[in-house]
């Protein structure tokens, strides 16, 4: 399967139907929401004057969140309609941000620069197959003692299936998946149809993957909720925070690490 052109494909169609939804809610970004969460803004700290590359930005609100901050940030995404949006948003609300039509793998193709912070969150490692090439592209990226600042859905979840009933694919899972979905993440009930292609990556091999490549872990969380209602069957048990309700506490949600370059 060409996994590349599958899901980008995929991710193009959701772009109009995730730029519109309550989830991102566009307006209320445009008027100051700063888009970035808790678990990431810790590890962040001040970024003002800081260079960020971020990797996988989707229409850019976390890229532009950071520019906000006084960060000096360039967003990276394979998809040409999420770039066009993210361009368009930068545009309107006057902000100084680069924004690269690119897969992760390609980008040292065409980008030649070293930066302070190489930032991606949620959602993001499931689309590649290969940890080590991606950790290739954080260590190329960061100049010596420059961080990687990372935080992603616990590989817990998505040993289950979507309604969270029952294992369904393994921790360590080495072969695609394979899935054909209706709606997004962001509008369950959006008239659109997709196919996605993904991997799981356990926690041994995305931290292995880096160490490898010259980034020391300085500190490692797992939290028991997701900052975002983007799972089936979740109930929001404090304000911003969701779990899954069949499973309470028990479940890890989430995983954030920090980086430093050696």
């Amino acid at each position: 399967m060409d996994y590349l052109n599958t899901n980008k494909k995929s991710w193009n169609i959701q772009v109009d139907v995730n730029f519109k939804s309550d989830f991102y809610d566009v307006p209320g970004f445009l008027a100051g929401r700063n888009s970035l969460n808790s678990i990431e803004l810790e590890l962040l700290g001040d970024v003002k004057g800081k260079s960020i590359l971020h990797l996988q930005c989707h229409f850019g609100q976390d890229t532009l969140s950071l520019a906000r901050m006084g960060a000096q940030v360039t967003g990276v995404d394979f998809s040409e309609q999420a770039i066009e949006k993210a361009r368009s948003l930068a545009s309107e609300m006057q902000l100084d941000a680069e924004f690269i039509c690119c897969d992760v793998y390609g980008l040292k193709e065409i980008l030649d620069k070293k930066y302070d912070i190489v930032f991606t969150t949620y959602g993001t490692i499931g689309w590649l197959p290969d940890m080590d090439r991606w950790a290739d592209i954080v260590s190329t990226f960061l100049r010596p003692g420059g961080q990687f600042v990372f935080a992603e859905f616990h590989p817990v979840v998505w040993m289950f299936d979507d309604e969270f009933e029952k294992v369904a694919y393994s921790y360590l899972q080495s072969e695609m998946i394979q899935e054909e979905t209706s709606g997004s993440y962001a509008d369950r009930n959006a008239d659109v149809k997709m196919e996605l292609i993904s991997w799981n990556h356990g926690l041994s091999e995305v931290m292995s993957s880096l160490i490898r490549h010259g980034i020391r872990i300085d500190q490692f969380h797992e939290y028991n909720y997701s900052p975002y209602n983007c799972f089936k069957g979740t109930e929001e048990f404090e304000p911003g925070k969701f779990r899954i309700q069949k499973w309470g506490n028990n479940l890890p949600m989430v995983y954030s690490l920090l980086g430093v370059k050696e």
